[in-house]
């Protein structure tokens, strides 16, 4: 059984073994899962979290909700371990450049200074705060992946044996069989790079180009070296497998970056890489498994 709607500014679709009474409701459970993420960490909705951190954060403690408080914490963390390269607080940057909108509470599109792990801080209380005025956050590169993470556990607690959910290239699958699955190349969109198969793990892709969970805008890569603004240099595309789609999806951006140097980040999540340098060159780390160049 296979379902799709979209979500995240994407289509999210969602496919399960299990053909019985339970598969349409647990089906539901891991769309409204999706939408919880979407509600919490969108940077356009007033009352997500994200918003509220935004908004309100730099002057007094916020509460959020646990998820967010969970990719907040993982978000942090990646942020020291990739020295920076992965930051949450890429947003100033963004908006400078059109790709995320200024809101009525921002006063400015400069960025903050501080990494993100230095301007924020998770209170002992469970709460946030931001200790730069300027600070201000986009969980983009990282919550499509973080979603497709909750509706898969959502599957699982509802009974369903096997089954893979699918944000735009966002993937995790679950159960004792494999799942085929088509990387895309980053050179030709219409086109694949790779075949692979997933089992209990996710696999997550980024590229140079336009992101529609970050904006409504088309003009440019959404994803930018938060340390100087700009855009990945001679990285065309990246793929991560990892035991999660929150860390795939983040350490996306890491190869983005990095390529070859973001090995000691890979290697701390136990995730594997692919990716496309130039027009010529396809790089994998050697554990990336099953690889099979398209034809």
């Amino acid at each position: 059984m296979r379902r799709a709607r979209p979500f995240l500014g994407t289509i999210v679709e969602i496919a399960v073994t299990d053909a019985g009474a339970g598969a349409e409701p647990a089906i539901e459970q891991a769309f409204d899962a999706i939408a919880d993420v979407h509600r919490l960490m969108s940077f356009h909705d007033t009352d997500s979290d994200v918003r509220r951190l935004n908004r309100e954060a730099a002057i007094r403690p916020v509460s959020v909700d646990d998820r967010t408080l969970r990719v907040l914490q993982f978000a942090l963390d990646l942020n020291q371990r990739s020295g920076g390269v992965f930051d949450i607080s890429v947003a100033r940057h963004l908006q400078a450049r059109g790709l995320l909108p200024l809101h009525e509470h921002d006063k400015t599109a400069t960025p903050c200074l501080q990494s993100s792990s230095r301007a924020i801080e998770l209170t002992p209380d469970r709460l946030v705060r931001f200790h730069d005025p300027a600070t201000a956050i986009d969980l983009g590169g990282v919550a499509k992946g973080f979603a497709v993470d909750c509706a898969a556990e959502a599957l699982q607690a509802c009974g369903v044996s096997a089954g893979l959910v699918n944000a735009g290239g966002d993937i995790f699958a679950f159960g004792k069989k494999s799942w085929p699955v088509h990387i895309r190349d980053p050179r030709a969109p219409s086109g694949f790079l790779c075949e692979l198969s997933l089992c209990n793990e996710a696999v997550a892709s980024s590229a140079g180009r336009f992101d529609p969970f970050h904006s409504s805008s088309a003009l440019g890569t959404a994803i930018v070296d938060p340390r100087t603004g700009e855009n990945p240099g001679e990285i065309l595309g990246a793929s991560v497998r990892a035991s999660s789609c929150m860390v795939a999806d983040a350490l996306t951006k890491v190869v983005m970056l990095r390529g070859e140097r973001a090995s000691a980040s890979l290697k701390y999540f136990s995730a594997s890489a692919l990716f496309v340098r130039g027009e010529t060159d396809v790089l994998a780390t050697s554990d990336w498994q099953e690889l099979r160049l398209a034809g």
